[in-house]
């Protein structure tokens, strides 16, 4: 089991990234909320880990935070839950709000996700209510502050966050619909996809 890498960040494309460990390139998936804390392409990353063997793959997923991984694992334990569900759940509410969502229990908010039906977010509430703990606190909204990425060469930044949120379960006319309620002018993609992700929650 892989739990931890440090290498160099290659390349960043929501929701994959690249890492060079001495000469290896690992394929990892992470949730935007990673994203939002990567260094620049050509810096070193020190990420968590989570991997999943398949008959047909093995998947490795990145956290900034244990936190984050310890909160994507309660996530995928749950039945109806994969892991690409966990990452759209990380990717659309942030920590703090998620575990709010559940200790209150609004199922609302977690219905505002894609993916998450009326019988998700109930049963969401009950499992992880008693297993959201105060390592989620430490977790800052304010994090994507942080993001000083690189973009690859792409078509446009616009075009990047449309297919991100695509892979990240949002329908394609949805995710157009999203970025097109962002004013993109000036924006990188992780920026775009933020805002997109932002205004669904408020939506």
């Amino acid at each position: 089991m892989i739990g931890r890498i440090k290498g160099k960040l290659i390349t960043r494309q929501p929701p994959e990234l690249l890492v060079d460990v001495n000469g290896v390139g690992y394929e990892l998936e992470a949730p935007m909320s990673t994203f939002y804390q990567l260094p620049a392409v050509g810096e070193d990353v020190i990420l968590h880990t989570h991997m999943v063997v398949r008959e047909d793959a093995q998947l490795l997923y990145a956290f900034a935070s244990l936190a984050e991984r310890k909160m994507f694992r309660d996530l995928i334990r749950i039945n109806g839950v994969g892991p690409k569900l966990g990452l759209t759940i990380l990717s659309g509410i942030s920590a703090q709000d998620f575990a709010r969502a559940v200790q209150e229990g609004d199922a609302s908010a977690l219905t505002s996700l894609p993916g998450v039906g009326k019988k998700t977010a109930e049963r969401l509430i009950v499992e992880l209510r008693d297993k959201l703990g105060d390592e989620f606190t430490g977790i800052s909204d304010d994090s994507a502050t942080a993001a000083t990425g690189i973009e690859p060469v792409a078509a446009s930044p616009v075009s990047d966050a449309v297919s991100a949120l695509t892979a990240l379960g949002y329908k394609a006319q949805e995710a157009s619909r999203m970025v097109r309620a962002v004013d993109a002018s000036g924006l990188e993609t992780e920026a775009i996809i933020r805002a997109a992700l932002q205004g669904a929650v408020k939506g």
